[in-house]
């Protein structure tokens, strides 16, 4: 793993996340399989990365000053 991401974009993070909440969940009375936990974590990650990517256009849009080094 030469490339690096940020954690919120790692679906095994979001599946451990989701895996450590599932028996809070079941003692609500929600049961959530390994299918469901799936689909959970690949639509929280595409959530996350267009949040990101709104957020990055919002702060470019208004910025009032450029990056300089």
């Amino acid at each position: 793993m030469l490339e690096m991401k940020p954690w919120y974009q790692s679906k095994t993070v979001w599946g451990a996340l989701i895996a450590m909440a599932a028996p809070l969940f079941g003692r609500a009375g929600l049961e959530l399989g390994g299918a469901e936990q799936a689909e959970i974590a690949d639509a929280l990650t595409t959530l996350v990365g267009t949040l990101g990517g709104l957020l990055a256009l919002y702060g470019r849009l208004t910025a009032t000053k450029g990056v300089g080094g």
